[in-house]
């Protein structure tokens, strides 16, 4: 044992951090399912940091799903996927009060979800680029071992330079079967995959289902099932999807035919990998 893990195990751990003697805070908190954001200072650096704030309350019975199976926490798994589309993980650790923390680059720019809330159609080359981007996003989380669980347009920020960010990994696994065993019913309800729905055994094919929703609706406006609020609507069972071609008729079939892969309600008939869909759309160019 090195000596510095000996240390930390003798003093208790590692030592907390006084939040707001370390940070200046420069924006009132965002509110999250589970956490605070805040934008802030670090008074030791001068640089400019996001600074996430975890509610014990809320994210204790979720992590309490795990307990025994060495689960990491959300700040040490997001310290383990690095990308040109992923949001970059500073540090993390524990707060004086004992609430987890996570300091990560603070990303200037809009969040997916209000672009495509606006209902303004983006240019076809804009619609490709996006959904590139966001699947190379998950490429990155994937290659690092893990299954996000909750892609969807409100975790992606786009920043003014055209950079496509996925930037939460709150409900992040590691992409093994005892992490992602039936029952877990969690995610955002429009872009859930039919097999957490009906609580069955789920792999990563769920985040080539909830990319397929988001990249449908990054080239429509609009969700290939009507929406809802309890999942209902991804059951994908009782009606087929909209084909993406009645809402863009000039789509180039190749990335049409990849996004409604990604959308079949058995696993087996989506794409085999995020990087095979990323292959199926390599030559399409507008």
């Amino acid at each position: 044992m090195a000596f510095a893990e000996f240390l930390t195990r003798l003093l208790g751990g590692p030592p907390k951090t006084d939040l707001w003697h370390r940070y200046e805070r420069l924006h009132e908190s965002i509110s999250g399912t589970m956490s605070n954001f805040y934008k802030a200072k670090d008074k030791k650096t001068g640089a400019i940091v996001g600074l996430k704030v975890l509610d014990p309350k809320k994210i204790d019975p979720i992590e309490g799903r795990y307990k025994g199976l060495g689960k990491p926490g959300e700040g040490e798994i997001s310290t383990k996927i690095i990308g040109s589309n992923t949001v970059t993980t500073l540090e993390w650790g524990t707060a004086t009060d004992g609430r987890p923390f996570i300091v990560q680059e603070f990303i200037e720019g809009t969040l997916l979800h209000a672009l495509l809330s606006a209902k303004k159609p983006l240019p076809p080359r804009q619609r490709l680029d996006l959904v590139r981007q966001a699947a190379a996003a998950i490429a990155t989380v994937h290659k690092a071992g893990f299954v996000h669980r909750d892609i969807c347009p409100r975790n992606f920020i786009l920043t003014p330079d055209g950079r496509l960010i996925l930037f939460d990994f709150g409900l992040t696994v590691p992409d093994k079967p005892v992490f992602l065993q039936p029952g877990n019913r969690i995610g955002t309800p429009n872009y859930m995959a039919p097999e957490v729905v009906r609580r069955r055994q789920a792999d990563k094919r769920i985040d080539l289902f909830s990319f397929g929703i988001t990249a449908y609706e990054i080239c429509t406006l609009d969700l290939p099932w009507p929406r809802g609020s309890t999942g209902k609507a991804a059951l994908a069972h009782d009606t087929p999807p909209s084909d993406i071609r009645e809402h863009w008729p000039e789509i180039p079939e190749p990335l049409a035919a990849a996004v409604m892969a990604c959308l079949n309600a058995e696993p087996s008939k989506r794409p085999a990998s995020i990087e095979n869909f990323l292959g199926l759309i390599g030559k399409v160019a507008i």
